[in-house]
């Protein structure tokens, strides 16, 4: 029965995608909703059903009550004991089986579902986003709302079919009861809804958006948090652990007061509604009593009355709680939606096609990219790189080289100009074919939290076991993976590197990025800082293996290390956004340029960009 209910929604059906999700609150989970649509309908009615079950139950007490009183001990059991097995049947078997069937419908098939089909989606919206996307916000701050929307949203849709449906449901039953009992009954319960609604009104008018910046506010805590915890090394080497504390506490301490200021609604409404409630029983209980002792009403009429009202009165608490949650969760989800439902802005052209196959040719024409700002990035850049040719880049810090990188893997658009990969328009190409063609080794060699062969298997996913474990030999990395243990006691292959590969390495973690854009083999290699991490020895050890990798290959290199440079067809200077020299090494030093003024101030082996002013 579990599995049948758990399989009647699948989150992980197809679904159209969309840049542009609704900005909206309630067409936004209103396109998550429709898989569940008819669900959602069945639970309603079962709900429903639940609710006058429950309601006519206490009518049925009320009408035990004038068979008792109007009955003899002797013939009771005579002239109802047929009525009596029926009930008796129906409490045992068919409410049950209703409750049963409500219960099912919302725990096993909706709210596990639900919750996963948004964060599935979610998460697969947000990896469609830009780098820049990412670089504009906390990596913790947005995991936590892909982790807080989908509970917060199955919370708020639990409430509203086992509360909301139940409780709107029962209160028109109440309604009809004391109606039919006594009209005048009705009175007092119309004039407590009254108060009720105002009640009701005044909390949810507060209650969201004082949620929604408690939510906020948790949410800077976790980037905060997290970024804390990402750096650890820095804050550790710069004996920072207190001004972090610090960092950390000023979050904390407006979540705290955003938290207090969400608690004081929930206190004022708890005190309101127990006034209301006392109204409520002492209107109706007392009424129903009055009207028995004038002759009105049966004993029958007052314990209906009196079980309604009671009920009614331990049922409401729970009811504005439900209401307050199901807003309050709905403040959850607005704060979430500023990270779920922004548009993804870099996107494939609506023709994009697959990018063909080609020698390798890359042409910059006229490329200005400026992150939106008047300065920094690129200015009007041209350049071709022929098929084959290996160029060097090189430049001051925030010259703009890695920029031309960014651009030439479309991570971000170019503001002005083209970019040709063998005559084809990246930006009329798909991202993922564009990729594909494209090896890169950056300076930061951050790893995936992943084992060693799953690190390396992510340059090409279809590759043998023997070409991972040749590409890692290339990279000079097989002797120091045969002896890495991890603390789950997994080795060599298997053994996992810890988040970024922080348990390896720079080294370590250089040669296993190098291995694997070994095994990905793209025309296109681009090498950032590729070395940068790599002692001496280990340099030397496999620079026969990154020339051997650039046979063939379109390479842009950027580099400050001379081994790197020399030997590069061409070397191209970048100076404040705009190519300054461009020709061979030999050629540059001959200008006596820029180069050749970096050449000279080389320091240990690298070329001092920074004082070759």
């Amino acid at each position: 029965m579990f599995r049948f209910l758990e399989n009647l929604v699948d989150p992980y059906c197809d679904y159209p995608i969309v840049d542009r999700p609704p900005t909206k609150i309630w067409p936004f989970l209103n396109d998550y909703a429709r898989p569940f649509r008819k669900l959602f309908a069945m639970t309603a009615v079962t709900s429903v059903l639940v609710a006058c079950v429950e309601i006519w139950l206490i009518a049925y007490v009320g009408r035990l009550v004038d068979l008792l009183a109007n009955s003899s001990a002797e013939t009771f059991w005579q002239d109802q004991g047929t009525e009596m097995i029926l009930i008796a049947l129906f409490l045992m078997f068919l409410r049950p089986a209703i409750q049963m069937i409500n219960v099912g419908l919302l725990s096993n098939a909706i709210l596990p579902n639900f919750g996963t089909l948004i964060r599935w989606r979610s998460h697969s919206h947000v990896l469609r986003q830009s780098v820049g996307w990412f670089e504009n916000d906390f990596a913790g701050r947005i995991a936590n709302r892909i982790m807080q929307t989908p509970p917060a949203a199955g919370e708020a849709i639990f409430q509203v079919f086992d509360a909301m449906t139940f409780a709107t449901a029962y209160v028109i039953g109440a309604l009809i009861i004391l109606g039919d009992a006594d009209p005048r009954l009705a009175i007092p319960l119309l004039v407590w809804l009254v108060f009720y609604g105002f009640l009701v009104g005044w909390t949810i008018k507060r209650v969201g958006p004082a949620s929604k910046a408690a939510s906020d506010a948790r949410s800077a805590v976790t980037g905060r948090v997290v970024d804390s915890y990402t750096n650890i090394h820095s804050v550790k080497m710069f004996a920072h652990t207190s001004a972090e504390r610090e960092y950390a506490k000023e979050a904390i301490e407006h979540s705290r007061k955003t938290f207090q200021t969400e608690m004081r609604i929930f206190t004022r409404m708890d005190v309101g509604l127990t006034i209301i409630n006392g109204f409520l029983i002492v209107a109706v209980v007392g009424w129903s009593i009055w009207l028995w002792s004038i002759g009105s009403a049966s004993i029958g009429v007052v314990a209906i009355a009196s079980s309604l009202v009671l009920r009614l009165n331990a049922m409401t608490g729970w009811i504005m709680w439900a209401l307050t949650s199901f807003f309050r969760n709905l403040g959850v989800v607005a704060e979430g939606m500023e990270t779920i439902a922004q548009p993804v802005t870099l996107v494939d052209a609506p023709s994009a096609k697959v990018l063909e196959h080609g020698p390798g040719r890359i042409a910059f024409e006229g490329v200005t990219h400026h992150y939106g700002r008047k300065t920094g990035g690129l200015d009007g850049i041209e350049l071709v790189v022929e098929p084959g040719q290996k160029i060097g880049v090189i430049g001051r810090s925030g010259a703009g080289k890695s920029t031309l990188v960014k651009l030439l893997l479309r991570f971000y658009d170019v503001e002005k100009g083209v970019i040709r990969i063998d005559d084809q328009d990246i930006a009329s190409v798909t991202q993922n074919s564009l990729r594909a063609r494209i090896g890169m080794v950056q300076q930061d060699s951050a790893l995936l939290h992943r084992s060693v062969r799953d690190n390396i298997l992510y340059g090409r996913p279809d590759a043998t076991e023997a070409m991972v474990i040749e590409a890692a030999r290339q990279a000079e990395a097989l002797d120091f993976i045969a002896d890495l243990e991890d603390p789950e006691g997994r080795s060599g292959m298997d053994a996992h590197v810890g988040e970024r590969g922080v348990k390896l390495s720079g080294g370590q973690r250089q040669r296993i990025t190098l291995a694997r854009v070994i095994l990905k083999d793209a025309p296109i290699l681009v090498l950032d800082e590729a070395t940068s991490a790599l002692d001496s020895e280990v340099e030397a050890a496999i620079q026969d293996t990154l020339y051997g990798m650039m046979e063939g290959k379109t390479v842009i290199a950027i580099a400050h290390r001379l081994s790197t440079i020399a030997r590069m067809d061409r070397i191209v200077v970048i100076d404040d956004g705009k190519i300054v020299e461009d020709g061979t090494h030999n050629a540059l030093l001959a200008l006596d340029g820029l180069y050749a003024n970096f050449w000279n101030r080389q320091s240990g082996g690298f070329i001092d960009t920074e004082a070759a002013e």
